[in-house]
């Protein structure tokens, strides 16, 4: 019943926002599940996914990394979800503060909300830090819930939203997640928006039409792309040990960097970063790195165990040219 609360809830407050951008969107029926014809992608039918998937606009590679279609810096984020004691996390802050990390990645951590202080105060500012969640609007009569300005006042620079659990467990929809994205945005919060699909959504060959959706709710509410990672996430493949391949999370990615670019601009298309989760580990994390629309990770399990979320964000040198 909880999940049926929260969608009532959020269907109330996920009011049409005024004044919204129009974007172009193509409708369901134009899709054929995961082969949509783009017309500036190469799809080949042999092999499922073609090794040469990429969008043929000229893109400037950055601080001498090679494989890595947009411009921003690599990107790990760790999220801790609803794990921790006050002990464990400590421990895991002093190996995360011993950590040797390479210097051209962006890393940050998502405690749960009762430790964020915790870690903000004990945490190297190598490492950022994020919420798992946030209200859509000012504080106030919300029992549970964590305001943006709260998040502000005791130091977090980001916070997550639309993560699978959020939608699927706790019933928050696609408009009430994108009210909630701009209204961190405008108060200075980084947000690493979520995208990705059911197993049966695969299996029915709408992970296009699933993943576009969601960046449709996104794009109508946010005001600016700045500062905005989006995090694809195949709900089949979080915690559950599945992972995608390489070629098929970079599949996804490119379509959504298409996407980008034909609903929003060329510059965000480049710009901003787009982040694989799902049973992202310290053993397949080199071969995700290498595709081209990777462009780091966020990652649930593995984040807490300090060496081997170092082995990931150092999966950057995947990237990098050889000398």
């Amino acid at each position: 019943m909880a999940a049926v609360t929260s969608t009532s809830l959020a269907s109330r407050l996920s009011t049409p926002k005024a004044a919204a951008p129009s974007h172009s969107y193509s409708p369901a029926t134009q899709f054929s599940g995961l082969r949509r014809s783009f017309s500036n992608l190469d799809y080949s039918p042999q092999p499922l996914f073609s090794p040469n998937l990429r969008i043929s606009s000229p893109r400037k590679p950055c601080r001498g990394i090679v494989a890595m279609a947009g411009s921003g810096k690599f990107f790990v984020g760790g999220n801790w979800k609803c794990n921790g004691t006050k002990d464990s996390i400590g421990k895991l802050v002093s190996d995360l503060n011993s950590a040797k990390l390479e210097a051209d990645v962006d890393v940050v951590v998502a405690p749960p909300f009762v430790y964020l202080d915790q870690v903000r105060n004990s945490l190297t500012d190598r490492i950022e830090i994020s919420a798992q969640n946030s209200w859509v609007g000012k504080g106030g009569a919300f029992t549970g819930e964590i305001s943006v300005e709260q998040l502000k006042d005791i130091g977090c620079n980001w916070v997550i939203l639309g993560h699978s659990e959020r939608r699927h467990v706790i019933g928050e929809d696609d408009q009430f997640i994108g009210k909630k994205a701009a209204y961190a945005l405008g108060q200075g919060l980084k947000v690493i928006a979520c995208i990705g699909e059911l197993l049966q959504e695969r299996e029915a060959g709408k992970t296009f039409e699933v993943c576009f959706q969601q960046m449709k709710a996104f794009a109508d509410a946010v005001p600016s792309w700045d500062d905005v990672v989006v995090a694809y996430e195949p709900v089949w493949a979080i915690g559950t040990g599945k992972v995608a391949t390489p070629q098929q999370a970079q599949e996804v990615h490119v379509a959504v960097r298409d996407w980008l670019k034909k609903n929003v601009s060329d510059e965000v298309a480049s710009k901003t970063r787009i982040i694989y989760g799902g049973s992202v580990n310290g053993s397949n994390c080199a071969e995700l790195a290498k595709q081209e629309d990777i462009d780091g990770f966020l990652v649930g399990g593995a984040s807490l165990k300090g060496p081997e979320f170092a082995v990931i964000v150092n999966s950057v040198t995947s990237k990098k040219v050889a000398a």
